[in-house]
């Protein structure tokens, strides 16, 4: 077959995509049909469109190439929205393809019609419509590289219905990366002036490290120079949490002392982090709109760098390659302040990452069962994880080392956690894939577990049960005290849920039945659920649960 629908399809084979994630949807079943056509790629049917989104997402964090998302008009695409929301939040490639309405028809507010332009224009790097089969082969080309270039993100492909079966010619066209660029060499010069003669300098590393050789080059140059680093918000798995260099992560909720020493630092070198908002402390660390401290921000696209901070060496190039480019001819006399200063910050990081001995009254305390699973997990772990307050003790106190490996939305996205579980089983059959999900987050995407049990992937799903949507909850407490409106749930049997979709299941409800679980679940070579009872009263400002620390 030579239709338009094949020619899209081959492109994206030919440029190492090889699974899809999908609900089929009538306005797109020409390329329900070109894939049949071509045995490379896997085609994974999900449940909803927002599980076969984050399922994409994943893939794309991954792999590095675009996940890509097939997803019917209107409901479909409107369904899956949040994964392009949460792609372009999280710097990932992603192709959401979208069957449209027949080309007679746009544009007259047809059934289930929409605009994606103006849907998707301000969230996705390129909103594309096509008119024309010979676009099909083309359309595809050009969203690989507008979703790997520059900042990673979403592009939005559109076909209408009729478009997808006539006789096209097949394009033979492969994407070719960019060369990794990196500074001049008189500012590479620059730049060592400024490390060695800084007493107290500061790394903030960011997800462009997550990739092939990027986390050893980081390593090497922060240990060449001694240099302490933190990541950036969610970036955990960048930097092993082990070495005396790792100094935290900027996140949600850092204590004032960590972000006082972090602003007595004298240089920040900003790598591979956009500086977000939450990575910034609400745009507060460095100080704005200019630091006081010498800030050098590296990142790969010119729209990012100096977007709120203006840095004193700005840098539009590769951090990988710039941190290579870095390292010392000789070895470094590295000076006593700068020891002490690394030895402080790294003190204070162990302070707060020291696992916490609470007897809640009201269930177990959640972080008795990361403190359990951070003890067994193998060396090659991906910890999935939703949004909600149960991952705060994953955030704050698991100490990842790769090739352990963190999955969890930048985007505070709930409904994540299941459907990135089943992508990562997919990708990476070797490793143990940890899901770990809030009952608020599991009743919006857990359906799409039946994956797991249809493939047989050894997913350890865990779900911590505290009955309330407890992140919103936190802050009713805060806000309004003794006012709780909303946050409270009425839960299912979870463990009889579980055993509904055909996996062994279990439930804590004590503490001395954590490791056990755990080991249960690590070991099983099938899918294994696990409902934990968990406190919410260690979570609420308003209690505390009693400690015997």
């Amino acid at each position: 077959m030579t239709t338009s629908a094949h020619a899209l399809v081959s492109v994206l084979a030919a440029n190492g995509i090889d699974r899809i994630f999908q609900v089929p949807g009538e306005s797109f079943i020409g390329i329900l049909d070109a894939i049949r056509d071509c045995p490379t790629i896997d085609l994974v049917t999900c449940r909803h469109e927002a599980g076969a989104g984050f399922m994409a997402c994943a893939d794309g964090r991954l792999t590095r190439r675009p996940g890509v998302v097939l997803v019917s008009r209107g409901p479909g695409a409107s369904n899956a929205s949040i994964a392009v929301h949460t792609a372009q939040q999280d710097a990932i490639p992603l192709i959401m393809i979208v069957g449209q309405v027949p080309k007679k028809d746009l544009r007259r507010e047809a059934f289930q019609e929409i605009d994606y332009h103006k849907s998707f224009g301000s969230i996705a790097k390129w909103v594309f419509e096509a008119t024309d089969p010979s676009q099909l082969g083309e359309m595809a080309f050009k969203a690989i590289r507008m979703a790997t270039s520059g900042t990673p993100g979403p592009v939005v492909l559109v076909v209408p219905e009729d478009v997808q079966q006539q006789t096209v010619a097949q394009p033979e066209f492969i994407v070719r990366p960019n060369a990794p660029t990196t500074a001049a060499a008189d500012t590479l010069d620059e730049l060592r002036v400024l490390i060695a003669q800084a007493e107290r300098p500061l790394i903030i590393a960011g997800g462009a490290f997550d990739r092939p050789a990027g986390r050893e080059a980081l390593q090497a140059f922060a240990r060449a120079w001694h240099l302490p680093v933190a990541v950036s918000f969610r970036r955990h798995d960048v930097f092993s949490n082990r070495d005396p260099l790792f100094v935290g992560d900027l996140g949600l909720s850092n204590p004032a002392n960590q972000i006082e020493a972090f602003r007595q630092s004298d240089l920040i070198l900003a790598l591979g982090t956009r500086l977000d908002d939450i990575t910034s402390q609400g745009y507060t660390f460095p100080d704005l709109p200019k630091p006081t401290q010498a800030l050098v921000h590296c990142y790969p696209d010119p729209h990012i760098v100096g977007l709120h901070f203006a840095p004193h060496i700005g840098l539009v190039c590769d951090p990988v390659r710039l941190v290579v480019d870095l390292m010392p001819h000789d070895a470094v006399a590295v000076s006593t302040n700068r020891r002490d200063w690394a030895a402080r910050l790294r003190d204070i990081h162990e302070g707060i990452a020291r696992w916490p001995e609470r007897d809640p009254q009201d269930g177990v305390d959640f972080a008795r069962v990361v403190q359990s699973l951070s003890r067994q997990a193998p060396a090659e772990t991906l910890v999935c994880l939703d949004a909600g307050t149960f991952a705060a003790p994953v955030y704050r106190h698991f100490p990842f080392s790769f090739p352990q490996r963190l999955m969890a939305p930048l985007s505070g996205a709930m409904g994540y956690g299941t459907p990135a579980a089943i992508a990562a089983q997919l990708r990476c059959p070797q490793a143990r894939v940890v899901c770990m999900v809030g009952d608020g987050g599991f009743m919006m995407t857990g359906n799409e577990m039946i994956s797991a049990v249809e493939r047989r992937l050894p997913i350890l799903f865990i779900v911590s049960n505290n009955a309330s949507y407890a992140s919103i909850r936190i802050h009713q407490e805060r806000s309004y005290p003794g006012r709780v409106s909303g946050t409270g749930l009425f839960n299912p049997d979870f463990e009889a849920i579980g055993t509904a979709f055909g996996m062994k299941s279990l439930r804590i409800d004590r503490v001395d039945q954590i490791d056990a679980a755990i080991a249960q679940g690590l070991a099983a070579d099938e899918p294994i659920f696990i409902e934990v009872r968990s406190s919410l009263q260690v979570s609420l400002p308003s209690q505390s649960a009693s400690t015997r620390s």
